[in-house]
């Protein structure tokens, strides 16, 4: 630089002096905020507050014994460390049942039929077991998709039971339980697939239909992998699922799947379900009563032999059964959404002032797209149809007379 004066040179290096002495402060306040950092980690004040609440509440000589340091957590057979216990270190302390967290006893019973040094905490919990720091624990930060499934989640998705969304790991072992204690939720959800017949259009479990996608290992997707251009509000993957278990069709303008009104509760739970199905490596000792695969029951198996090999079976084998009845048939629709088709005849006629035969032939409305793109029928399979559904009629008009 050229400077015009000695004095312009000399206030110059002054001014150099004074950056570089500043940049060298603030260097060294920097390094020692890290090593401060370093050398008081947060663990170590919740470890020296439990210490004092263990000798305030069961004596010095208990409080003596508190371990200190990092603590760990490995189960070989799940492949899991978790550092959970470095500040919850009173889960298996007696009477420390009614502390505030992280300081509290962990329920008896659960922690009897799920022992920690078998399960590890985040199996069942969530979060990020490797960290030391409350807020990478509990993995609510970027590109953590694990994040703890406690209170802070429900509170953000407004479910009525806060910690309802750990169920979706309790289903990581109970997947095939017809019914799993405790997790009302998922329970719910296995009723509702039962209920609403998914299985007629989804294969779930290596079992179902083939009109919508096969859902065996849908919580296998990463959130990246949905489209929430039509979802209001926070994007993942639950919210996503339980708009669409809501309306459907608002948010994949393409889908043929039925809107079923379902609740809040019931889309959360069905959510939840779906998220929880994804592929495990577990070993066999961890899976109740050694269930690894879906069983039908007796029933149900009873059911679907008669459905697809009875009078009715041509319906079945089209996919009909999946919206429709055909009572007369024994045919029982898997999600009750159109007309009984026993009543076809009549039906046709009152409703679109047609002959059954004319409109099967040449339909329109809703028929027309599910006969273009979804079931397909030959001149010779429409036929086939109408001889059946005249017949199912019939049946049904012999079934009034002889009520009356």
């Amino acid at each position: 630089m050229d400077h015009k004066t000695i004095k312009d040179k000399l206030t110059f290096v002054k001014t150099d002096k004074l950056i570089v002495s500043l940049l060298g402060v603030a260097v060294l306040l920097l390094t020692g905020f890290i090593f401060y950092d370093y050398y008081t980690p947060e663990w170590k004040q919740y470890q020296s507050e439990f210490r004092d609440l263990v000798e305030e509440k069961l004596g010095p000589e208990r409080a003596a014994v508190a371990p200190s340091g990092l603590q760990q957590v490995y189960v070989k057979e799940l492949n899991k460390a978790d550092r959970c216990i470095t500040c919850h270190q009173g889960v298996e302390w007696k009477g420390l049942e009614n502390a505030p967290e992280p300081f509290r006893t962990h329920p008896k019973e659960i922690l009897e039929k799920h022992p920690i040094a078998q399960f590890g905490c985040t199996s069942c919990h969530g979060g990020q077991g490797y960290a030391t720091d409350m807020q990478p624990a509990h993995g609510l930060v970027e590109h953590w998709e694990e994040p703890m499934l406690g209170k802070e989640l429900g509170d953000f998705y407004v479910l009525s039971d806060k910690k309802a969304l750990m169920q979706m790991n309790c289903n990581t072992c109970h997947r095939y339980d017809k019914e799993t204690k405790g997790a009302g939720y998922i329970n719910r959800a296995k009723q509702l697939v039962h209920d609403k017949g998914c299985r007629a259009c989804h294969v779930i479990n290596g079992r179902g239909g083939t009109v919508g996608p096969d859902l065996t290992w849908e919580g296998d997707k990463s959130a990246e992998q949905f489209n929430y251009e039509r979802i209001k509000g926070f994007h993942s993957e639950f919210t996503w699922h339980t708009a669409h278990f809501k309306n459907p069709k608002e948010s994949v303008a393409e889908t043929v799947m039925p809107n079923f009104n379902f609740s809040s509760m019931d889309a959360q739970s069905l959510s939840m379900l779906v998220m929880s199905w994804k592929k495990t490596n577990l070993p066999i000792e961890y899976i109740p009563n050694h269930n690894v695969r879906d069983i039908p029951t007796p029933a149900e198996i009873e059911k679907e032999k008669q459905m697809s090999e009875g009078p009715g079976a041509f319906f079945v084998k089209k996919n009909c059964f999946v919206c429709h009845s055909v009572s007369t048939l024994e045919i029982d629709a898997a999600a009750q959404i159109g007309p009984d088709l026993a009543f076809a005849v009549e039906d046709v006629q009152s409703r679109f002032g047609r002959t059954l035969d004319d409109f099967l032939m040449r339909p329109t409305g809703t028929m027309e797209v599910v006969l273009s793109t979804m079931i397909t029928l030959t001149e010779e399979e429409r036929k086939e149809a109408i001889e059946k559904l005249r017949h199912a009629y019939e049946l049904k008009k012999q079934e009034r007379e002889s009520k009356k």
